[in-house]
């Protein structure tokens, strides 16, 4: 029994598991019992849940492929990767979860998940600038440039 909380407690330890499933599958629910068991899908959302996701994974993908570890900053990257979609924004993975919650709130119709995606805004910067430190610590001045020529976030606004 020991052993299967502890890999329920790593399954649900990893973000794209808590946006891509828990956060879809809690919504849904959620918006069921609060709408007296009825769902309305707007499929406008759709779009962006499925731009989130791939956002997320192509990026995730590219970063593993072009600068080595593993996903997550708990297996860092082994080089600067600045090209790709790394040259628009530094941080596509985080903002491809913000994207999909996006898509989540307009899909559902969800003010839980405008709310929730507020929440995730604030939680993802906070970890950008943890992030930051540590990649400034490892790349020195190559990581300093990168980050006046790329915008954390959105290409060329912030």
């Amino acid at each position: 029994m020991h052993r299967g909380v502890q890999t329920l407690r790593r399954w649900f330890k990893s973000t794209s598991r808590r946006t891509f499933v828990v956060l879809p599958v809690a919504l849904i629910v959620l918006e069921y019992f609060l709408r007296g068991g009825e769902i309305r899908i707007n499929l406008w959302g759709l779009p962006l849940l499925v731009w989130g996701y791939l956002q997320y994974r192509l990026a995730g993908d590219y970063r593993i492929r072009l600068g080595g570890g593993g996903p997550g900053m708990a297996n860092p990257p082994e080089r600067l990767v600045s090209t790709g979609i790394y040259a628009a924004t530094r941080n596509p993975m985080y903002l491809g979860h913000l994207i999909f919650i996006s898509g989540l709130a307009i899909t559902l119709r969800s003010l839980t998940a405008v709310a929730l995606l507020l929440v995730h805004m604030a939680w993802f910067h906070k970890r950008v600038l943890v992030d930051e430190r540590r990649l400034e610590e490892a790349w020195g001045p190559e990581y300093i440039d990168y980050t006046h020529r790329v915008k954390r976030w959105l290409p060329g606004l912030f």
